[in-house]
């Protein structure tokens, strides 16, 4: 359990870690305007988010 909590954890951070890699301008303005988001904005693109993994979580197991 806690290799695969372990794996699961490397791979967020791999993704996460893609985009201010790859485009840091880009990267840069979406921090921007997510910090110009209400809260409750944020809080519903982060559970659309947490949902939508689930649901691929589900379909590929």
């Amino acid at each position: 359990m806690w290799q695969e909590l372990s794996v699961a954890l490397s791979l967020v951070l791999i993704i996460e870690g893609l985009l201010p890699f790859l485009s840091p301008e880009r990267w840069r303005l979406l921090a921007y305007r997510m910090a110009d988001m209400d809260t409750k904005t944020v809080r519903i693109v982060g559970l659309i988010s947490m949902l939508s993994g689930l649901i691929l979580l589900s379909v590929l197991r």
